[in-house]
């Protein structure tokens, strides 16, 4: 072999390091972290990070160009869709209660090289986010002030028309991040109380829209004179349903700080659930009041709601609205620096990222440095850079990270259950029961005489039908089988998409390749059905697997062959 070549055993040995796995096992309670964190302190950072520019902004830019007063019917399927990928995060904040979200997701699911791209997918997209919310607040402040702050920093600093870059340094965004920034590393406690303070003002205020809102509704703006509830009928609300999709993203903050939870394992669904409610409630209720307020064709998309009441003659409200604008801001912002340095402190946990970001000052008990350097730069990213451009990767982003969250939970799925470890001290169950006399012996003897399958082989009433497939290794079959649906699941979204435009497939071939990838699809999803998959009562599962519920519920009610009676 030539010199300076690799070996195929070194070839080897480098696959295996890059899919090796973050044991289960390693997912304890302890941690450096403080677990400071109520119910409630998840439930309002999730809210936090979903109720903010959005209902201000994208309410009445959706309303106006995309769905009309239908704007109400996208959120609520996009609130839906949100839902589906919020139960694999629940699932998985209770399985898993480390810091890490999607990176630490598909860590223990898929392998050290997936979990390193979508760590770093995920901390771009908070990068980006923080750096696009600071100067969305910015923009509205200086909007409040009749544009002195813009005016006065072109006059004395100058502007630029460089590609990527903004028209003018803006130092008010690089400020309040900084200023966020500071708040963050003082601790778990102190971003808690402000994230609260704001939460309220916000949701406060949302109610006063609300009530407001519907005294000073007029049911004529969607009548037919005004262009009907949908004049952009069923296309119009799905294109608003893309677009209301991302006014959810958010509540991965609560999956994200289940380290720092004090009962993650109830804690972390509970409050990704209610915060998901409240979030979409207020999204429908405010697109409802506002496209009631005024016709939807004469909405201002960049302030809406504030301009809805100025036009009926409430300018005081106005002024509400705006400061109630700023405080969602904050929530948002506040939680985006919150859950970036605890993903940073995850990978550098791991070693995948420098050991700098592992340490947790003794104080504090947060990752002080992370904080730090990566407020830093996304402070630097809000002076500089124009981000409408980059604020487009962001959807890719999100969209990448919720399909390796679903993919990572399909998978544990149907692996071998590892020994459930127990958060605290907690009163005994089903699984520690003493069985002290003859007769318990007796039957958990009988009981363990009826195996039932494991986590990723062939249901024992489908074996008959599906031998074939019983003669690989538990799991090998769903592996492949999962890898076909999402090839087929994206054939079938490019087909749909480009089908007629780009590749410009006649007729019948548009037909039948929809067919096709529709059969193979279906197909993928039933040889996972007829697998078996783990079912663990001490953990939050939705929905759980109804064959192994019923099977351990049938064997616990039975009496066993060999039990004798006392």
């Amino acid at each position: 072999m030539a010199r300076g070549l690799p070996s195929m055993a070194s070839l080897a040995r480098l696959c295996q390091k890059l899919n090796r796995l973050k044991p289960l096992e390693d997912s304890t309670m302890e941690t450096s972290l403080r677990r400071c964190l109520s119910t409630l302190d998840l439930t309002l950072l999730g809210v936090g990070g979903m109720v903010g520019s959005g209902l201000y902004v994208l309410t009445g830019a959706v309303a106006k160009d995309v769905a009309g007063p239908a704007v109400l019917l996208s959120f609520g399927v996009a609130a839906v869709a949100s839902l589906l990928a919020a139960l694999c995060y629940a699932e998985f904040g209770a399985r898993v209660p480390r810091t890490g979200s999607a990176y630490l997701f598909t860590y223990v699911s898929m392998g050290e090289l997936w979990a390193f791209l979508i760590g770093w997918n995920v901390l771009l997209e908070y990068i980006i986010g923080g750096a696009a919310v600071a100067r969305a607040w910015s923009g509205y402040l200086d909007s409040m002030f009749s544009h002195s702050v813009r005016n006065f920093t072109e006059t004395h600093v100058g502007s630029w028309q460089v590609p990527l870059l903004g028209h003018y340094p803006d130092f008010l965004a690089a400020g309040i991040i900084l200023l966020a920034s500071a708040f963050v590393s003082c601790g778990a406690r102190v971003s808690s109380w402000l994230n609260h303070t704001f939460s309220a003002i916000s949701l406060l205020v949302i109610l006063f829209i609300v009530i407001l809102g519907f005294i000073l509704a007029q049911p004529h703006n969607w009548s037919a004179e005004e262009g009907g509830f949908a004049p952009f009928g069923f296309s119009g609300v799905m294109a608003g349903t893309a677009s209301c999709f991302y006014a959810f993203v958010g509540f991965d903050v609560i999956a994200a700080s289940s380290e720092e939870a004090q009962n993650p394992r109830r804690s972390v669904p509970l409050a990704i659930a209610i915060s998901l409610a409240i979030a979409a409630g207020a999204y429908i209720l405010v697109s409802t009041v506002l496209t009631l307020m005024v016709p939807w064709h004469s909405l201002d998309p960049d302030s809406a709601l504030a301009d809805a009441f100025y036009r009926r003659g409430y300018r005081w409200a106005g002024f509400i609205v705006a400061a109630g604008s700023i405080c969602a801001m904050n929530t948002v912002l506040l939680s985006l620096l919150f859950s970036l340095p605890r993903i940073v402190y995850a990978m550098a946990a791991d070693g995948l990222f420098f050991q700098v970001f592992a340490r947790v000052h003794p104080r504090t008990q947060v990752p002080v440095a992370g904080t730090l350097a990566f407020g830093l730069l996304t402070a630097f990213l809000a002076l500089l850079l124009d981000l409408e451009s980059l604020v487009q990767f962001l959807s890719l982003g999100t969209l990448l990270a919720y399909t390796f969250v679903a993919t990572s939970i399909i998978v544990l799925r149907f692996q071998k259950s590892s020994p459930p470890s127990s958060p605290g001290p907690a009163s005994p169950g089903p699984l520690t029961k003493q069985h002290s006399s003859f007769s318990d012996h007796l039957q958990l003897v009988g009981t363990t005489h009826t195996s039932l399958p494991e986590p990723g082989e062939l249901q024992p009433a489908l074996r008959p039908y599906l031998g074939f497939l019983d003669g690989y290794s538990p799991g090998a079959v769903v592996t492949w089988a999962l890898g076909v649906m999402l090839a087929s699941a994206i054939t079938i979204g490019c087909v749909l998409v480009f089908g007629n435009s780009t590749l410009h497939l006649p007729h019948w071939g548009y037909i039948l390749l929809l067919l096709l990838t529709s059969v193979v699809f279906l197909l993928s999803l039933l040889v996972l059905g007829a697998h078996q998959q783990q079912y663990r009562e001490d953990l939050f599962q939705v929905p759980p697997p109804a064959s192994t519920h019923s099977c351990s519920a049938q064997t616990a009610a039975s009496p066993s062959p060999t039990a004798i009676p006392e």
